[in-house]
């Protein structure tokens, strides 16, 4: 298979640490490990082995690319995260966690997932709005996973909590093949407001290694 080129180096993917009862779910992950290696990208991610998490990370393992796993201490034992796949970080804690695989990423792409791929997802979006990163923010949506969530943050629009182009930051497509293609794609807004916002370097994703307080 002949490799595309890609605009990034490393691309986050926030992810379920079960599998999800549609096999569709299982395929998607592999599928957007098999797509990030086609691109050359390599992962960062949330570490471990299990779930879609352990999908993406194998496939995108096994076709070359590098893979950074990012895991507080806690949730190192391997009852808890399976295996260790490629290169993996230890964190001190959740909000480490976050900003270290959020530094390392060009972009973010999140799969299927319950409340810690939610999370993950809704803060980088956040961060885009503020103007912290200028990362595009991916939504794998399988078989409309996250449609109910889509339509929530239509309605914010409506109601006036969330601005239209602040809409924008949210990038969705069913397959990783088109979803990718419109992350490369994107270019980032900012209001007028958020364009003077100056963020220091700890704010801008970045912290002290090993460190439990980022000043």
């Amino acid at each position: 298979m002949e490799e595309t080129k890609s605009r990034f180096k490393r691309i986050c993917v926030f992810c379920g640490s079960s599998s999800g009862k549609r096999p569709s779910y299982q395929e998607a992950a592999i599928e957007l490990g098999n797509e990030l290696v086609e691109r050359r990208i390599d992962l960062v991610y949330g570490g471990g082995s299990v779930g879609l998490m352990g999908l993406v990370s194998h496939a995108v393992h096994h076709g070359g690319r590098h893979v950074l796993g990012v895991i507080p201490k806690t949730l190192m034992p391997r009852e808890i995260t399976g295996e260790t796949i490629g290169e993996v970080k230890a964190v001190a804690d959740m909000h480490q966690r976050k900003a270290e695989m959020a530094r390392q990423a060009d972009a973010f792409i999140a799969l299927p997932g319950g409340y810690g791929t939610l999370e993950e997802l809704l803060e980088v979006i956040t961060w885009a709005q503020l103007g912290i990163h200028r990362k595009p923010v991916g939504l794998l949506n399988v078989d409309g996973y996250y449609n109910s969530l889509l339509t929530f943050i239509d309605k914010a629009v409506d109601e006036g909590f969330i601005s239209p182009m602040a809409r924008r930051i949210i990038v969705s497509a069913p397959n990783a093949k088109e979803l990718v293609r419109q992350l490369e794609e994107y270019e980032p807004e900012f209001d007028e407001i958020t364009s003077k916002l100056v963020w220091d370097e700890v704010d801008r994703l970045s912290y002290v290694p090993g460190s439990e307080v980022t000043t």
